[in-house]
């Protein structure tokens, strides 16, 4: 795809700054947990989370070339994925915003399908309050979510939202000013001040007994 090449193309800063979003996520995944990453592009949550087994589907052939040895890399639509397996973590970055609600209902019905009853959904997402100005810089984007209405709509899902975090992380890599040396990544993430940060974390459970 040409998104890849114009607005998501490979930027060596990534594997340096997921490692650390990585660790802080890992207090919410337990090494024996089955962990499965929708939309996972270049792989750099999926390949650095410590788990016992690793999923990662996403449209593009790609996923297979840039997932590592120990993860399972389905080339398939997140809309329609289906796996004779039950997860304790899905996990997805900048993924929802690119869908329409008519699509949004059947990822979200695979996600249900998909966790273990009590799993967890962990997404990162643009913040629409804290980034209307560059929201739709990404030709793509097609829904907007605010922390609100993120946690609002996980809830009509039969979501329990755990944890919101409105300002997690800058935008992007692009405008991003968050720097690359490993040390420096892992201070602004434990910081209480988020300067940039115009995305969101949010930790819901599955409630929906599948």
């Amino acid at each position: 795809m040409k998104y890849f090449e114009t607005r998501y193309s490979q930027d060596p800063r990534r594997t340096v700054v997921w490692k650390q979003i990585t660790s802080y996520l890992s207090r919410w995944i337990t090494p024996d947990a089955t962990v499965l990453e929708l939309g996972g592009g270049y792989c750099d949550f999926i390949n650095n989370v410590k788990a016992k087994e690793k999923h990662v589907v996403d449209i593009t052939p790609n996923v297979k070339k840039y997932a590592a040895t120990d993860v399972h890399a389905h080339v398939a639509d997140v809309r329609t994925f289906t796996l004779n397996q039950k997860f304790d973590i899905v996990f997805a970055s900048n993924l929802l915003e690119h869908f329409t609600d008519e699509d949004l209902e059947k990822i979200m019905k695979n996600v249900s399908h998909l966790l273990k009853p009590g799993g967890q959904l962990i997404l990162l997402q643009p913040n629409y309050r804290y980034a209307t100005k560059e929201y739709f810089d990404d030709y793509t984007h097609k829904k907007i979510f605010s922390h609100i209405s993120l946690c609002d709509f996980l809830a009509t899902q039969e979501f329990t939202v755990k944890t919101c975090k409105p300002k997690f992380l800058p935008l992007s890599f692009k405008s991003s000013k968050l720097p690359a040396p490993g040390w420096l990544v892992w201070l602004y993430l434990h910081s209480p001040l988020k300067p940039f940060a115009k995305q969101m974390l949010v930790v819901a459970i599955n409630e929906k007994n599948n």
